[in-house]
């Protein structure tokens, strides 16, 4: 691609909002791992007695395994959620951006070159 499709894409208002709504697609979906991460984390710090408790009384799974196969499990949940949208939605904007700046900087180029033949 030239400086003028990149330019073109740069200026381009669909652009613009594409970054803008990944941007916050992304920082969404980030701090809600963190916070479960986190949430995770600070459950063990102060209350580790908590995870160590069976999810039944003659079971010798607790309630520490349950929750970390549920985190590992929301952590792709998220990473599905993102993939998703990216492909569908993120992928047509962005194939629709690359588009017109093709045609915007061909039509540009054959009337610079309409000008020189005259």
């Amino acid at each position: 691609m030239s400086k003028q499709h990149y330019e073109h894409i740069r200026n381009n208002k669909n652009f613009q909002d594409l970054v803008a709504r990944r941007s916050k697609l992304s920082w969404t979906l980030a701090a809600l791992i963190l916070i479960v991460y986190y949430s995770f984390i600070l459950v063990i710090a102060f209350s580790p007695d908590l995870f160590g408790i069976p999810i039944s009384d003659d079971s010798t799974i607790t309630w520490g395994i349950i929750i970390g196969i549920a985190i590992i499990l929301f952590t792709f949940v998220i990473t599905g959620i993102y993939v998703h949208k990216a492909n569908t939605s993120f992928d047509q904007i962005l194939k629709t951006v690359v588009d017109a700046s093709h045609e915007h900087v061909n039509s540009q180029d054959s009337n610079e070159s309409d000008r020189g033949d005259k």
